[in-house]
């Protein structure tokens, strides 16, 4: 007995200890909740339900933009105007701290690096910015944003070890003063900051770095500031909670694009809302990555399949499923991926970072835009959603229908206690099938079972729907609607737009507080049929087809549309008052029509409206009268026509002159060997020897000298390493390791003797081949291997203290077969020009090449590339040409090349006046349209084009084909674009 009550004191005492500790655990996880601001400023606030910005709740619906990716900063303020347009209210960008510090101790904002002109477009557009200056970034960027220079500092990064803390220093506390200078509090369009990027994954034996996000936090605040910190788990896995505002990254629906209609049955996630009650319940639900398109790598399938993959279904079903778990802050990554400019990427990637995204590479828009417009618009005029909790997650399935191929999850103001949502999907995310249903819900009348009139809802395929219970429309509640919608009110108007797809059968239920008044349908010919509804409501069933128009009493104007027409609407909202006047969301103005619809002014009795037109459009304007009565567009007066129902009309036809580009086949090119260093007569005393016997790369060097690039400075480009040796005279063949990332190759020669390459695919990031000479060596005789490699980047860091990113471009092994006892007596590299040192400040250190404007080529023989090589080597042509694109259009151009396959194995880089904005690698693809943005291309003026052509092969090779082609046609009213400046060439020091 005395046994047993020893051991259930033992077990208690046991279980006391084990519930203190869980307490603590709980105490401490509770003390990482932060308050609604923590007393630095009061701009910017929060609480369980959302973000505040000077004390009004916002639901931030926002995309990632790169500045770093689009070199022009005159373009931003476009890319910008597009993302208003479509209804967002904020853009997260990362800063790449490789760009600004490529040297210890050197940081440069200046030129393309500069970011204000970047932050001054997004105030000036009116869009919030979310600022993630890492220093980690991942971002299919080289070294995931970290400077080339890391790979040799010692110590491991992405930890609190002291040798890290010292090497980003300089550059949190340089842009987290550029960034705070530009915070809302001192005026600017900047509302958060993050912190560190997806610190989440962690290399054994380290874990998470409480230490470090401690300092990096202290950095940034030591920076100046003030504005809350977030940061962005990889999953909502509870990492790094001690920031402002935690939040978590969703992709999924993966990353394969060359499957683009796959959908796994159960892709829709929906355990996130009780993760986010788990980790941090008294914060706004915020997603700072989800999923906006996918990254496409070498011998991909292209991102036009990327854009199916997470086209306007994929958009329809995830980002509702996002709505359905409340989620306020929603980022998607990315709305404008831009391009991989110079040699920004990391391996992974290639020239193109379209991402499939909705804004495409070339500034064009995707029907993934005007979809994304319907569901911002529609977030943006619902604010009883903001305040909203799901009630079944996780419990959805045949909810609500008592179909068990759908899940409806209901979603309920929480604080006006009436307006409930109700977001329908298929059970089976990958489900092409047609599912009818019938919904019961509860409503301020009674317990509804919609459609009242009889028939049924229909769900098709990869679809999803928010229903609506108890709805203010301005003046105007809406007992239910099973049809989406936008609305504004105008003039005491309520303007309400409600769309389905073509051809289904809605229903949508008015409450009047006294009779109903009078239904008309003054435009179309959509039949509607009524039914008056117990407790005062009427409802309206009807097919959304076409357009018809509804006049519902004296206030209320129904747009009945498709989605196809529903596509053509645009809110906008003239200027407000004050240094954030282009963020007012007061006054809307409703347009129907056109291409793009960029702003709105009042003037007076003039309504001037700007926008893009790529052909003839109707537009049809909903706006106050009184200040109406003259519409301009782009500055011209429109002949306006009133209708019966008090918008007017208006037809405009675009003014797209014919342009004429340059035929490149008829052009004269310019042609040298580009490979000078396998001649006889090369010297190489200008060229770095690699001489170190260690190296502080967690990758042990196994060679006599440590042979990678980077502990020599040389970070990016082609790579060159010569080795002198003395033969034995028993050399046959020489075996060599070399590694440079995905889809990279190598060239090897003896003296003046092509001896073979490693053409490359998409998978090795390092490849050991063997080459035979053509015959031993002499005895005693002197020789000089040369190696040609490329640098695809450097692999990304994700997982932290992983030093991934160190992996080392070069030499990681070699041997002389026949002869092991060969020695060399010395090796040398060379790369970009001044490696570290770079010469072309203006351009950055990432872009290199013999390609500048202004060189004089004269002497140079006359070829193109598209005769090309009969030997393997290296050639460079160039050539020049005008460009006459008049002002007033946005005609984007693209150098356009096609596959080869008489002699596949070559790679070619293109430059546009010295910026290069093509890698082409003809056997691993995909991509062969290179878009080039207007500012780079001089589109009033001269251009210098060159081309670099590396032939792997004994029979040399040749571009089959080589043009530029204009994507679109577009009368634009955007910002004047200013070319960026493209120094000419000059005798450079040291170059060799």
């Amino acid at each position: 007995m005395r046994y047993l009550l020893v051991k259930l004191l033992a077990l208690l005492c046991t279980i006391l200890v084990t519930a203190k500790r869980q307490g603590i655990a709980q105490s401490a996880r509770r003390s990482l909740i932060p308050r609604q601001t923590d007393n630095l400023q009061s701009n910017v606030t929060w609480d369980q339900y959302s973000f505040k910005i000077n004390g009004k709740r916002l639901a931030i619906f926002s995309g990632e933009v790169h500045p770093y990716r689009m070199p022009v900063q005159s373009l931003h303020l476009d890319v910008f105007q597009k993302v208003k347009a479509m209804g967002f209210n904020a853009v997260s960008f990362y800063v790449f701290w490789g760009i600004h510090e490529p040297k210890r101790g050197e940081l440069s904002f200046e030129g393309f690096r500069d970011l204000q002109p970047f932050i001054d477009a997004a105030k000036k557009a009116g869009i919030y910015l979310i600022a993630r200056p890492g220093p980690y970034i991942n971002a299919e960027t080289t070294a995931g944003g970290f400077p080339g220079w890391g790979t040799y500092t010692p110590g491991i990064w992405r930890t609190s070890n002291a040798t890290y803390l010292e090497a980003y220093a300089d550059y949190i506390q340089a842009v987290g003063s550029t960034i705070a200078a530009n915070e809302i509090t001192k005026g600017g369009p900047i509302i958060l900051v993050q912190s560190e990027n997806e610190y989440s994954g962690f290399q054994a034996p380290y874990t998470e770095d409480f230490v470090y996000e401690s300092k990096l936090i202290q950095s940034l605040r030591a920076a100046g500031i003030t504005v809350p910190l977030t940061t962005n788990d990889a999953s909502p896995g509870g990492h790094y909670t001690s920031v402002n505002v935690w939040g978590y990254d969703s992709y999924p629906d993966g990353f394969d694009c060359s499957h683009p209609y796959t959908w796994s049955p159960n892709a829709v996630p929906e355990s996130y809302w009780n993760a986010h009650l788990k980790y941090t319940p008294n914060i706004p639900n915020a997603v700072y990555e989800f999923q906006g398109g996918a990254f496409d790598g070498w011998g991909g399938s292209g991102y036009s399949t990327c854009a199916t993959l997470t086209g306007p279904e994929f958009e329809r079903v995830f980002y509702k499923n996002e709505f359905a778990m409340s989620t306020t802050m929603l980022n998607l990554y990315m709305i404008f991926g831009g391009t991989n400019w110079g040699g920004i990427a990391h391996p992974g990637v290639y020239t193109s970072y379209d991402y499939g995204s909705a804004i495409s590479e070339d500034r064009t828009l995707r029907e993934k835009f005007y979809e994304l417009k319907l569901q911002a618009n529609f977030l943006a005029a619902s604010p009883a959603y903001i305040t909203t909790r799901p009630q079944n997650a996780g419990k959805s399935q045949g909810a609500f229908t008592g179909n068990q191929a759908l899940k409806t999850t209901q979603v309920l103001d929480k604080v006006g206690n009436k307006t409930g949502f109700y977001v329908v999907r298929q059970s089976d995310a990958s489900s092409n099938a047609v599912q009818q249903y019938n919904l019961t819900v509860p409503t301020s009348i009674g317990s509804l079972t919609i459609p009242t009139m009889g028939g049924t809802l229909s769900l098709t395929g990869k679809d999803s729907k928010i229903h609506i219970v108890d709805y203010s429309a301005g003046s105007t509640t809406l007992t239910y609607s099973t049809a989406e919608l936008m609305t504004a009110t105008i003039d005491g108007r309520d303007i309400i737009v409600l769309y389905g797809n073509s051809g289904e059968l809605h229903e949508t239920a008015i409450k009047f507080a006294t009779e109903a008044p009078t239904v008309k349908v003054v435009s179309g010919n959509t039949a509607i049929k009524q039914k008056q509804l117990p407790g005062g409501s009427l409802a309206l069933q009807f097919i959304t087809s076409g357009q018809t128009v509804v006049q519902v009493g004296d206030n209320t104007l129904l747009y009945i549309v498709d989605r196809t027409n529903a596509y053509q609407f645009w809110v906008l909202h003239p200027p407000g008052e004050g240094p954030l006047a282009s963020f007012n969301t007061e006054n809307p103005i409703i347009v129907k029509g056109g291409y793009l619809l960029r702003s709105v002014t009042l003037n007076g009795s003039t309504l001037a409206l700007t926008g893009d037109l790529n052909n003839t459009s109707s537009f049809e304007v909903v706006a106050p009268k009184a200040q109406s009565k003259t519409i301009t567009f782009n500055g011209s007066p429109l002949t306006l026509t009133s209708t019966s129902y008090g918008t007017v009309t208006a037809s405009i036809a675009p003014s797209l002159p014919a342009v004429s580009l340059p035929n490149l086949s008829s052009l004269t090119w310019k042609t040298a060997n580009s490979l000078p260093e396998i001649s006889a007569t090369y010297s190489d005393a200008a060229w770095t020897i690699a001489n170190h016997t260690n190296t502080t790369n967690p990758r042990r060097s196994t060679t006599p000298v440590v042979l990678y690039a980077g502990d020599y400075g040389y970070h990016t480009g082609n790579i060159l390493w010569r080795a002198q040796f003395s033969s034995t005279g028993a050399e046959t063949a020489f075996t060599v390791r070399v590694s440079g990332g995905s889809a990279f190759g190598y060239s090897v020669w003896l003296d003046s003797t092509f001896i073979g390459s490693w053409t490359g695919d998409a998978v090795h990031g390092d490849y050991e081949g063997t080459f035979k000479f053509p015959k031993s060596p002499t005895k005693g005789s002197n020789h000089v291997i040369t190696i040609l490699q490329d640098h695809m980047g450097y692999e990304e860091d994700w997982t932290a203290a992983s030093e991934s990113f160190k992996a080392p471009r070069g030499i990681l092994s070699y041997s002389f077969v026949g002869s092991p006892s060969t020695n060399v007596t010395l090796w040398k590299v060379a790369g970009n020009l001044g490696g570290e040192n770079y010469a072309d400040r203006t351009r950055g250190p990432l872009n290199e090449g013999w390609h500048l404007p202004g060189f004089n080529d004269a002497s140079w023989a006359t070829s193109s590339p598209t005769t090309g090589i009969s030997a393997p080597g290296v050639q460079f042509y160039r050539t020049t040409f005008n460009l006459n694109v008049p002002s007033g259009v946005d005609y984007p151009i693209s150098i356009v090349t096609t596959n080869s396959t008489a002699s596949p194995h070559f790679r070619s880089q293109f430059y546009v006046n010295g910026y290069q904005f093509g890698k082409y690698i003809n056997h691993i693809g995909p991509q062969k349209v290179f878009p080039v943005p207007q500012g780079i291309f001089n589109y009033q003026g001269q251009n210098t084009l060159a081309v670099s052509l590396w032939a792997a092969d004994s029979t040399g090779a040749k571009l089959d084909s080589l043009a530029l082609q204009i994507n679109a046609k577009v009368e634009t009213s955007m910002p004047a674009v200013v070319n960026q400046p493209a120094p000419a060439w000059t005798q450079r020091p040291g170059a060799f």
